[in-house]
């Protein structure tokens, strides 16, 4: 039986549809700029007020606590279990990092010389690159051990491979087996261990250092320590990415032929996820050179140490020449892991001839071999000749800073002038000269603002903790400085951002820089900035901002590029100009990824601004500085280094849940761009 609707009978009106009326919502923007109005308000008539601010170099009762605390475990070391096992665990490390200096990088007693020399090293490196990856990368590893003892850093540069092959090889055997759990298991699981490394790479790599100190003493098993823990997150993160986004199909298949588990990770998970397990390696390793840099600051052995000792002095040059070095092994590392998965595909897809690579590496091998023979038998092969070329370097890069500043002095100090009258002065007035309840509620709201509800509970926390802590105002100041970076990195980010994302050329020239950008360590970024504005908090700021540049470009870009070709065609077709596809199609369309960006982009400046304590940038940076070079100061320092961990989340949280509500929908059945990005200012994110 079938239904059939009559039509309507003539003169009669057909019923109308109910008429329905859209519901406008008031813009983020328009609330924001409430509260930030209110709140100078209020200001203007409590300005000074209950600001908490700290005179000079005075501690509060709580800092002294810490600073007791310090005395505590340094006291009992020999007595509490606790600190034995972590002292214990330390000396191994630093037994291990001992044994391959004195292999590779200093003199064994009685020998002069190491037992492999600058020869036999060479060698053997190069013939590792030419085994994983070709001939280009064993090229590329061989000069660039070269360019270490030719600019007489040999020892130094080794140090720092030696702390960070260490800290890799422990990284990989405990995060595979967590990479793993972290693909495999349900949600629960998944849930905790990603708050974990959620919370961990929110922190800047500078906080884990006084407390990794504080417990396994200073020197080499220091640096190992906490460049393991900054580098593991990076691996389990990415690597259970990898292992949990393997195809569901290929998974029931091979299920369906009755394979156990263990089969199941073995022969399909792990080997379909390999390039991404690769790419977590990469980023592992950068993360590890990175850190072995910074942990200069608790006497790690490597070439942070005569960055960290010039950057003390002023000396540009003095930095420049092993800062530079630094970028030459950033660059070496990541190109050979990137080529290394590519020429792993290659060999198992038969596009390498596997007959005659067994030949090229086995010549290959035996040259390398007695090569290190050599090394070993005469002492010129074994130690590098000293050159000029470090020191003349070194002072052609102080002749040109000098020449430089002298001849753009104005320009310069115009730029520092403009954006400090513009926008760092009036928003550390602002945020630092209000009652602390002021700041903290106007804080909070912005927060609801920008974050939604899901920002509250941790805003609340990590207010309460800034005021327990008792360095309130320092946090303001510092909070200034990160927003300012920000800003000035968004406003890169968008104009080079769509640039490439509109012009092919303008993405195949600045996307390779953008990429070396990101292999450089923060430490570097500081010396030329130092040169140019001398030891202030804008220094530290204009770090930030180069740091934090590449990859908020590259996310914006990325996102604008995404923005369907349909809809622009549509856009077109109506008669809109450039200026109009931009701003009303394209930008508002990659909405999420200016979030995102802007997310990376605080954490990346947050950062660099403590680093910036290194360098006159004042406030919670230079609490932690002072923390590690005066032991009465301790506990200020501990203070100040729970402070940024507080802003860090903070700032995470907020901007999280903005990027919550700025997601765009997408097909369920395809994997989503957001769901491999780490949160983090360690993050070589976009790429």
């Amino acid at each position: 039986m079938t239904a059939t609707l009559a039509p309507p009978a003539a003169g009669s009106r057909s019923p109308e549809p109910p008429e329905t009326r859209e519901r406008r919502t008031v813009p983020r923007w328009v609330w924001a700029l409430g509260v930030i109005g209110l709140w100078i308000a209020v200001w203007a008539l409590t300005k000074g007020q209950d600001t908490l601010a700290l005179a000079g170099r005075e501690n509060t009762d709580l800092h002294d606590s810490l600073t007791g605390f310090r005395d505590d475990v340094l006291a009992n070391r020999d007595t509490n279990p606790i600190i034995q096992f972590t002292y214990g665990l330390g000396d191994w490390f630093g037994g291990v990092v001992d044994w391959l200096q004195r292999m590779l990088s200093i003199p064994d007693f009685p020998r002069p010389v190491p037992q492999v020399g600058w020869l036999g090293i060479t060698a053997v490196a190069a013939w590792i690159g030419l085994a994983v990856a070709g001939w280009r990368i064993a090229i590329l590893v061989a000069l660039s051990f070269v360019s270490f003892g030719a600019f007489g850093f040999w020892s130094d540069a080794m140090d720092s491979l030696i702390v960070t092959f260490v800290s890799v090889a422990v990284v990989v055997v405990v995060g595979i087996p967590l990479a793993v759990l972290l693909g495999t298991s349900g949600r629960a699981t998944t849930a905790v261990v990603t708050t974990m490394l959620d919370v961990l790479q929110t922190l800047p790599a500078f906080v884990y250092l006084a407390p990794i100190a504080l417990f396994f003493g200073i020197g080499p098993s220091a640096a190992v320590i906490c460049t393991l823990i900054y580098a593991l997150p990076p691996l389990i993160r990415i690597a259970g990415h990898g292992i949990r986004t393997v195809s569901s199909t290929t998974i029931e298949a091979t299920d369906s032929a009755g394979q156990t588990r263990w089969q199941r990770l073995t022969k399909v998970q792990l080997p379909m996820a390999r390039r991404t397990i690769v790419v977590g390696l990469n980023q592992t390793i950068m993360a590890a050179l990175s850190m072995a840099t910074i942990a200069a600051l608790v006497n790690g052995p490597g070439l942070g140490l005569p960055v960290y000792r010039a950057l003390t002095r002023n000396d540009v040059g003095g930095a420049f020449v092993p800062g530079l070095l630094i970028v030459v092994m950033a660059v070496m590392l990541d190109r050979a892991t990137t080529a290394a998965s590519e020429y792993g595909e290659k060999t198992a897809r038969g596009r390498v001839d596997l007959r005659l690579r067994r030949i090229v590496l086995a010549v290959a091998g035996i040259g390398a071999l007695v090569a290190v023979y050599l090394s070993r038998t005469y002492s010129s092969l074994a130690e590098f000749r000293e050159t000029t070329w470090g020191p003349e370097l070194a002072d052609a890069v102080d002749r040109f800073f000098e020449w430089f500043t002298d001849t753009f002095r104005d320009v310069t100090q115009a730029f520092k002038d403009a954006i400090s009258s513009l926008l760092l002065n009036p928003l550390q007035a602002l945020l630092s000269e209000s009652p602390w309840w002021l700041a903290a509620a106007a804080i909070l709201a912005l927060a609801v603002v920008f974050g939604g509800l899901r920002a509250v509970v941790p805003t609340v926390l990590c207010l309460a903790g800034l005021l327990f802590v008792d360095l309130w105002h320092d946090a303001m100041v510092t909070l200034t400085m990160v927003l300012v970076g920000t800003l000035l990195v968004m406003v890169l980010a968008v104009v080079l951002g769509v640039a490439m994302a509109r012009s092919r050329r303008t993405d195949l020239v600045l996307r390779p820089l953008l990429d070396a950008g990101q292999t450089i360590p923060p430490f570097v970024y500081l010396i030329p900035v130092l040169a140019l504005f001398g030891p202030t908090r804008f220094t530290a700021i204009v770090a930030g901002v180069v740091y934090a540049a590449p990859v908020a470009v590259k996310l914006v870009a990325d996102g604008i590029q995404g923005v369907s070709p349909t809809t622009l065609e549509a856009a077109r077709s109506t008669g809109s100009t450039t200026w109009q596809e931009i701003t009303k199609v394209q930008l508002p369309m990659a909405r999420g990824s200016l979030v995102l960006a802007a997310n990376q982009g605080l954490l990346y400046v947050l950062a660099m601004v403590v680093i910036g304590g290194l360098v006159g940038a004042g406030a919670l940076g230079y609490d932690v500085v002072l923390g590690f070079a005066r032991s009465e100061e301790w506990g200020k320092g501990a203070a100040g280094g729970i402070s940024i961990v507080l802003l860090g989340i903070m700032l995470d949280r907020i901007m999280r849940g903005a990027a919550g509500k700025d997601r765009p929908a997408r097909d369920p059945s395809q994997p989503s761009r957001w769901a491999g990005l780490r949160w983090t200012g360690s993050l070589r994110g976009g790429r």
